[in-house]
């Protein structure tokens, strides 16, 4: 019967009209970030550097540092380039693609669709007849890049990165042609996906290979939903089924045992993210219960015992990898901006297969610190790394060789409405609290209603029901853990003060009490909404110490401190000690001030002389000291 829902649910995704997002087989569903327009000074600051700045920026980047060259010598005969950089450096276009893709979604440019559709002419010129495409191949097929071995997909579960370019080619397109209507783009990734089909998988003649670096996916599952072709969710599961049973197994790529069979994060960190979110991807398609139970067992671990405060993961440099459980140190954090950004990606999917606040609390604390950290407040310059400790020696820089972070933020920030709001039949979930205007299909009929609040900075929501032609339906709105007294949801951190802080809501001006709270941390409000209504929904929001579990090494006799959903940092302009010797007690008193100055405006709190800023906007003064453990008196 579940697998029977969960193919009706699918069906009635791609039944849906294009502009609108499918839902995937998930038992909730994405509210689109297309039906969501943001007025949020917070986040609209964001979107509007992406939109002004980072997203060009990344565009003249692959002009200047040769990605676009590249396409140009794969179509040349005989050709004999010297091929350097990486083998995924054309990951960097496609990514880059995306993002301007779901900015043309809400902000039209036909400068920038002009911009894209030049770009695809290069593109699509350098696709061979039968599909393939990887100009680190292409550029000169007797002396390819080192990574990618003597023959296609002989090195693909090591370094070629051959399915890894699908991948992100198969997400940009997609976008793509939701955003204009074109297939230009589609086509190409149709004709790379169908050439890895051919040639990989079970039967004569095909060769039994996974992902090396994992997204295609999650990738193959979206070109299903976009065509309806199920041959892309087999090939999707066949990769994920075939994982640790080729020849090549080790725990770097997740590779080390089949699918059900792990229950712990190790290996490079956005690989295992990337990977988790496509197993959430299958297994709502399919309804694979093995699957879901693996990635249960999973996100317990990095949960319990591998999250940084943060919500950065992967604690090692070497292999950019998850450490052993408890091994979470901060000057030497990991941390990569594109691991947060695949854990906003799981957490988000586990929700929609659980409808469980504590994910979207998850999902909150990485995107308000691991994510945004790691780009700078004018969208111009980023960090690979986010560590939680600097000696002066980190800094972010305008690109990298290795450019796969700043890409990703590319098509990460424009794609943040869409985690505000999901539905489910007549419950509407609000997840997440920025100040938009929301419209949206409950049951096949439109309620509008918009969301004002001054998030992170005060814990004061106000909803307006604009309009509801849906009739009766559920509010459900999340209450944060870090309202309820939680940090995350395990015993990985907990508050060192024992101060009790809570919530209030009101409807129409009167106080609602809470008998459904216990559902998945929502409080859920039933009610035939009429246009007018308001909710108002006003969080306890205070500066409080945290403590990590005492098997964390690295913070014993050490307290941090947080806000509401943002983590705080001290850093060397703000005070005259040197912060990574300040101390602090648990006793101590807070205070805190707003400081529209500081920035882009935000709060400061302080501990007598010491003073601390949020995490994501350190080193915005130029390089120095940074602390977010602190030593305990």
């Amino acid at each position: 019967m579940k697998r029977y829902l969960l193919l009706l649910a699918v069906l009635s995704a791609l039944s849906a009209c294009r502009s609108a997002v499918p839902q995937g087989g998930y038992p909730i569903g994405q509210v689109p970030f297309t039906d969501v327009k943001v007025s949020d000074r917070f986040w609209g600051a964001r979107l509007q550097a992406s939109r002004e700045v980072t997203i060009p920026l990344a565009f003249s980047k692959c002009e200047e540092t040769g990605r676009y060259d590249n396409f140009v010598r794969a179509t040349m005969p005989d050709s004999t380039f010297r091929v350097d950089g990486f083998p995924f450096d054309d990951t960097d276009v496609y990514k880059t693609i995306e993002g301007a893709s779901y900015l043309l979604q809400t902000y039209p440019d036909a400068k920038m669709e002009a911009y894209i559709d030049s770009v695809l002419v290069l593109v699509a010129a350098a696709q061979e007849p039968d599909g393939y495409l990887n100009t680190a191949r292409q550029m000169n097929p007797w002396h390819p890049h080192d990574w990618v071995g003597p023959a296609r997909w002989s090195e693909v579960e090591g370094g070629s990165h051959e399915f890894y370019n699908l991948g992100h080619m198969i997400e940009g397109a997609v976008a793509h042609w939701q955003a204009t209507g074109k297939r230009s783009f589609l086509n190409i990734a149709i004709r790379y996906a169908d050439c890895v089909i051919r040639e990989i998988g079970d039967g004569e003649g095909r060769l039994e290979r996974v992902p090396g670096h994992q997204i295609a996916e999650m990738a193959l599952c979206k070109l299903y939903l976009a065509t309806g072709e199920k041959k892309y969710l087999d090939q999707a599961e066949y990769f994920l089924n075939r994982r640790g049973k080729t020849s090549v197994r080790n725990a770097y790529s997740q590779s080390h045992l089949p699918i059900p069979e792990q229950d712990e994060a190790v290996g490079h960190a956005v690989r295992a993210e990337y990977m988790y979110s496509g197993i959430a991807d299958v297994a709502a398609l399919t309804g694979e219960q093995a699957f879901i139970d693996a990635i249960d067992r999973i996100w317990e671990n990095i949960v319990s015992k591998k999250l940084y405060l943060t919500g950065g993961v992967g604690s090692r440099y070497d292999g950019e990898a998850f450490g052993d459980n408890y091994e979470l140190p901060n000057q030497t954090s990991y941390c990569e901006t594109c691991a947060a950004i695949g854990n906003v990606y799981t957490n988000y999917r586990m929700f929609l297969l659980h409808g469980d606040a504590k994910y979207i609390d998850v999902l909150e604390r990485t995107l308000y610190n691991g994510v945004i950290s790691g780009v700078s407040l004018d969208g111009g310059t980023f960090f690979y790394p986010n560590p939680l400790e600097s000696d002066g020696r980190h800094h972010r820089e305008s690109w990298f060789g290795c450019a796969c972070c700043p890409s990703n933020i590319c098509r990460f920030i424009p794609s943040v409405p869409g985690y505000v709001y999901a539905a489910q039949g007549k419950d509407l979930y609000v997840n997440l609290f920025v100040d938009n205007t929301m419209t949206h299909r409950l049951d096949g009929k439109a309620v509008t209603l918009s969301q004002h609040t001054d998030y992170p900075w005060s814990g004061e929501v106000r909803i307006t029901i604009d309009e509801n032609r849906a009739g009766r339906f559920t509010l459900r709105l999340r209450i944060p853990g870090w309202v309820r007294g939680e940090v995350v949801p395990s015993d990985l951190y907990t508050f060192a003060d024992e101060r009790q802080t809570g919530f209030r809501i009101l409807v129409n001006g009167e106080d609602v009490k809470a008998p459904a709270f216990s559902q998945g941390g929502y409080f859920c409000i039933p009610r035939n909404w009429k246009a007018g209504d308001e909710v108002v929904l006003s969080m306890e929001m205070v500066p409080r110490f945290v403590r990590a579990h005492e098997a964390v090494e690295a913070d014993r006799g050490r307290l941090a401190v947080e806000c509401g959903p943002l983590v705080y940092c001290a850093e060397w302009p703000d005070n005259a000690q040197d912060v990574l010797q300040a101390t602090v007690s648990a006793d101590d008193v807070l205070s805190e001030e707003f400081r529209p100055d500081l920035l882009g405006g935000l709060r400061v709190i302080r501990d007598g002389d010491l003073t601390l800023i949020p995490y994501y906007a350190w080193n915005h003064r130029g390089p120095g000291k940074m602390e977010v453990w602190l030593h305990e008196k």
